[in-house]
This record gives structure tokens, sequence and C-alpha cells, in this order.
């Protein structure tokens, strides 16, 4: 299935129209806006990188396929991130809708060129690089970690973070429990088991399985640090009596 091109807000001649000194999403506001379905893709990996975008709405997942078939989720994106912007002839993975997603779509060798004339949008592009590669690096940090506690809390904790990157203890969850066990390189049975071991010990609330609200962020993030935080019902009795007396 296509993607399918929805409005066009003005041609190259637009640019002219822009600010003084536009960034990076006033420059693609003039581009025109595509839509893809939940599961469609944006693109492949080994496709020709003819395009690049940014997210309006919805969220997507990046993925790689193994040689023997396995499935790898490099990361999750959300709106105001930017598809494609490695700038090599090649896509290096697959982008896939999770949700219904609006992005705009830019000739690659026009944004190219667009950058190019105006320094100042080649530094917002070596930032949202530079954020990729934090991405990366902090999903490195999320495999690195012994236990599948450990590892769920560091995702929770990660996907408790607004578009502005301050937290937020309503977080959205749209993505499946496969996609997070593919992320997190654990078994569905274990994310699924571990979401519902912090909900029961009142960490968090879980009213879907497309959201959850972290109660307790202090002992999430105990969790997430590797602190040995006891989840035992027992346990976290005592750890409150002695808050009560403190």
């Amino acid at each position: 299935m296509t993607l399918q091109s929805v409005a066009i807000n003005g041609g190259l001649g637009a640019l002219e129209c822009s600010p003084a000194v536009p960034d990076l999403s006033s420059v693609f506001s003039f581009q025109p806006i595509v839509e893809a379905a939940p599961g469609q893709a944006v693109f492949w990996e080994g496709d020709d990188a003819g395009y690049v975008f940014q997210v309006e709405d919805g969220m997507l997942r990046a993925l790689r396929l193994l040689t023997d078939g396995r499935r790898v989720i490099v990361g999750f994106l959300h709106p105001g991130d930017l598809l494609g912007v490695s700038l090599r002839d090649r896509y290096l993975y697959t982008v896939e809708a999770i949700t219904e997603v609006r992005l705009r779509r830019y000739p690659r060798r026009r944004f190219e060129d667009e950058v190019a004339r105006q320094p100042h949008l080649r530094n917002q592009l070596f930032s949202k690089l530079c954020d990729e590669m934090t991405a990366a690096q902090d999903q490195a940090v999320l495999l690195s970690r012994r236990s599948a506690d450990e590892k769920v809390a560091n995702f929770l904790l990660l996907m408790a973070k607004n578009r502005d990157g301050a937290a937020t203890d309503l977080v959205d969850l749209p993505m499946t429990r496969l996609d997070i066990a593919d992320y997190l390189n654990m078994t569905i049975e274990t994310v699924s088991r571990t979401i519902t071991k912090f909900a029961g010990m009142g960490i968090i609330a879980a009213p879907d399985r497309r959201s959850i609200i972290i109660l307790k962020r202090h002992m999430l993030q105990s969790i997430a640090d590797g602190d040995g935080c006891d989840l035992r019902p027992d346990a976290m009795s005592n750890r409150a009596r002695r808050t009560d007396f403190a």
C-alpha cells in the first residue's frame, strides 16, 4: 500500500515567504502531508532514500530484520521527529506506523540544498542527528540492564516524557507488548508479567493495554537505576511504615 498524499501547502516558491530565520519545522510546514495506517510502512530498509519526513501526528516504529528473520525494533518515533535524516543513499531501517500517522514529506535533494544554503538549519539538523545518537545510546543502556525489572522500568521512564522532554505521569503506549519486547530484547511474556507486577505493587496503574499511569516515580526510578528495590509486598509495607514515622 502506498502512502496517500492529502495536502500540499505551497510549492517551491513557498520557501520565499518563510520567516527570515526559519527552523526545520517551519521549512517542513510547506511540504505535502502524507498519511499512513497502522502497520503500513513509510519506507523499507534498503529503499532509495528519496525523501526526508517529519512526524506531525501519531507514533511509528523503526526496525531492522535480521538474516534469520527476527525483528529488532531500534526506536519509536513521535511528533517532531525526523525520518531519513542520515542522508545516506538508502534508508538504514524500515519505518512502520503504529497508529494513524501524518507526516510532512520533503524531497531529499531539495532538503539537502535548503540546509546547505542556511547555516542555522545545518546546526539544527546536526542537533537532530545527535538526538538520533542519544536515542541509540538510550537503547544500548536499556539492553545492558541485568534484569527484566530494570529494563521495563527504564523503558517506561523513557516513554514518560512529553515532546519537550519534560516528565509526565500519564504514559501513552500505543505499541503492542510484542513491540516493547522486540525493543528490549525480551519475551512478550516477561514484558507483560513485569508490567503486571509493577501494577500489582502500586508503582503504576494500567487502566488499559495502551497506557499506564506512574504512581510512584521514585520507586520506578530506583528500579531503573538498579538500586535493588525490593518489590515484595511485605518489604514495601515495611518501607511505607518507616516513611510514615520518619
